[in-house]
């Protein structure tokens, strides 16, 4: 399949393993609509090719991804593509929470709940940045080999908003940490993430494609089956453990949060840029 530098999602399959990259590098993978429908297409080819055993989820660059597209020149929020991650109505022609609300049940939370369900292992490999947007990907992947650059951080507290849309911090940090990564905003580094078990495994950058794809591939001798009902086995027991009910009432806080901050301030973002929310 040829890809072109404009696709901002590529798709490529090396043997029983699909891979699926982010492909906005010079914006640090920055998460616009057109990306995050781009990645439910591949995530759906995926699922539906039975010569796919495992997915891998890449971001070309130099960063796995900056988090959501809060200020390139293709940030498109105020455009319609075709949902299918729930039954809210479009968001486009709405205004305040009617269509931020909306939005967000959509390309955010609804897809990433999705992608968690999808019936084959993903792995996400992670260099640099893996920032707000970037770390629901990497979470709703089932496991993250991490290069020794990558840094992990949430820093929309400085949003007045805790946390992102799939507000999964208490499950895979554990909640002091939890509280300590969203109420400074900094970064972590690799080797932290793993100890706090965030991570897989973290490997020399250099060494970071060809460790994942070897673990890919040790995964992909599995029965197709079996890897399914594991999957659908371990996701049960951590909604069990309160995920999705806890993703629930978080998302009604993050939009309050948003609420308050149009009426406050006249935007939703407390007028924080792509350029402040670096700022450590």
């Amino acid at each position: 399949m040829t890809e072109t530098e404009s696709d901002v999602v590529t798709y490529d399959q090396r043997g029983e393993v699909a891979v699926v990259t982010m492909n906005r590098p010079r914006y640090r993978n920055a998460q616009n609509s057109a990306m995050t429908y781009a990645l439910d297409d591949a995530f759906y080819r995926a699922a539906a090719d039975d010569g796919v055993k495992v997915v891998v989820l890449a971001g070309a660059g130099e960063h796995f991804s900056a988090g959501h597209d809060i200020g390139t020149p293709g940030r498109d929020v105020d455009t319609s593509f075709e949902r299918r991650a729930g039954l809210w109505w479009d968001h486009v022609g709405k205004q305040g929470v009617e269509s931020r609300y909306a939005r967000e049940s959509e390309v955010y939370l609804g897809m990433c709940r999705r992608w968690r369900e999808l019936p084959k292992p993903t792995v996400a490999m992670v260099q640099g940045a893996c920032v707000a947007g970037g770390l629901m990907l990497a979470w709703c992947c089932d496991l993250i080999v991490a290069a020794d650059d990558a840094f992990f951080a949430d820093p929309v507290v400085r949003m007045g908003i805790p946390g992102v849309e799939y507000f999964a911090h208490p499950w895979v940090m554990g909640p002091r940490f939890a509280k300590e990564f969203l109420f400074t905003g900094d970064r972590i580094g690799a080797e932290r993430a793993l100890a706090l078990g965030m991570v897989n495994r973290v490997v020399p950058r250099a060494a970071l494609e060809d460790e994942t794809f070897a673990l890919a591939g040790r995964i992909a001798k599995m029965p197709r089956l079996g890897l399914a009902l594991t999957k659908k086995a371990v996701n049960q027991a951590e909604d069990l453990m309160g995920m999705r009910a806890g993703m629930d009432s978080v998302f009604g806080l993050h939009h309050a949060a948003h609420a308050h901050n149009a009426e406050v301030g006249g935007d939703s973002l407390a007028g924080q840029t792509a350029r402040s929310m670096k700022q450590d």
